[in-house]
């Protein structure tokens, strides 16, 4: 099974490799409206994975795996995800990827991410009680109880994601098509991870962080810890296994390199190593924050979260980018 699941974590890395997903320079150009491609294959992944999903769940092959809209946690949580995610330029899922290809600021932000979730550990029974209304879980299928009305409009809202992904890349006029492909591939991939036969679970990554950090710091005789245990050794090695496929490409293309100031941030921020590392620590710390806070990150809620339809997942997403685009605008003085 270890074994399935560094294979399923490498499969992961190479499809967000293939449209550079990855990159700092891709995510943060879209919290600086510069590039699309993130948008745009998030919308086609969920898009394309609701349509698959929700045909799979009704065969009985899988179940619903849907996180409750704890609303302050989800609202507060999602921007302050998306301002880590901003700054940082990487999100949970994409930091031991490009720790693989040779980034330095990728693992500045892992270190901040571990911190973080320390801290959370030790905050969370604080304020966990502020972070509700606890208003349940809902789904587009919980809504309206399956049937055709429900597989029509779930048809209908992956066909509009797909569309509006192409929309946005013909604003941007660009020929390049891996963005779709990835797409697509994380659909099938999150699909297939859903299978009861297989992991009957969601793609994640941030439930690592805390993790490994209590486990570090011997922070594990708390209700916390034990709520992490499953899902946190499964991501670990899952993301292991991203780990290798960002080295074994790179080093493949040849493009594996030690870097720690990218074109992006040297564009609006300069080249001082030193204000690199501090900001990719202080976005890895506050982005697991938000994560925790929220239940989830960019692969676990946004888009494991929207396959389903889930009100709490769409949600946070639209936080999310919330965050991202006003972090964007105000620390890159876009």
């Amino acid at each position: 099974m270890t074994l399935l699941i560094l294979l399923f974590g490498f499969l992961f890395g190479a499809l967000l490799q293939s449209a550079k997903l990855n990159k700092y320079n891709t995510i943060s150009g879209m919290a600086r409206l510069e590039d699309y491609t993130v948008a745009k294959a998030i919308a086609v992944a969920v898009g394309v994975g609701a349509i698959l999903l929700s045909v799979e769940i009704g065969l009985g092959y899988a179940s619903w795996h849907t996180k409750p809209i704890l609303l302050a946690g989800i609202a507060v949580g999602g921007l302050i995800f998306g301002a880590g995610m901003a700054i940082l330029g990487y999100c949970p899922g994409t930091l031991p990827i490009s720790l693989g290809e040779g980034s330095v600021d990728a693992l500045i932000g892992i270190i901040g991410g571990i911190i973080g979730g320390i801290v959370y550990t030790l905050i969370q029974p604080a304020i966990q009680g502020m972070l509700g209304p606890d208003l349940g879980k809902h789904t587009l299928q919980s809504a309206l109880g399956g049937g055709a009305l429900y597989y029509l409009l779930t048809f209908v809202f992956g066909l509009a994601l797909v569309g509006i992904a192409f929309l946005l890349n013909k604003l941007e006029n660009k020929k390049n098509y891996n963005w779709l492909f990835a797409g697509i591939g994380l659909a099938v991939l999150n699909c297939i991870v859903f299978l009861t036969a297989v992991f009957d679970r969601q793609i994640g990554a941030s439930t690592t962080y805390p993790y490994v950090g209590d486990l570090l710091t011997g922070l594990t005789q708390n209700d916390y810890f034990a709520s992490t245990v499953k899902a946190g050794r499964w991501e670990l090695i899952f993301l292991a296994g991203s780990v290798l496929s960002g080295l074994v490409i790179s080093l493949m293309r040849k493009d594996f390199k030690i870097q720690l100031i990218h074109t992006g941030w040297a564009k609006t921020e300069g080249s001082s190593p030193v204000k690199r590392i501090v900001w990719s620590f202080i976005g890895g710390f506050i982005m697991l924050i938000g994560a925790r806070m929220a239940g989830g990150c960019t692969s676990g809620h946004v888009i494991s979260g929207g396959m389903q339809i889930a009100a709490s997942s769409l949600l946070f997403g639209a936080f999310v980018f919330a965050g991202l685009l006003i972090t964007g605008k105000l620390f890159y003085k876009k």
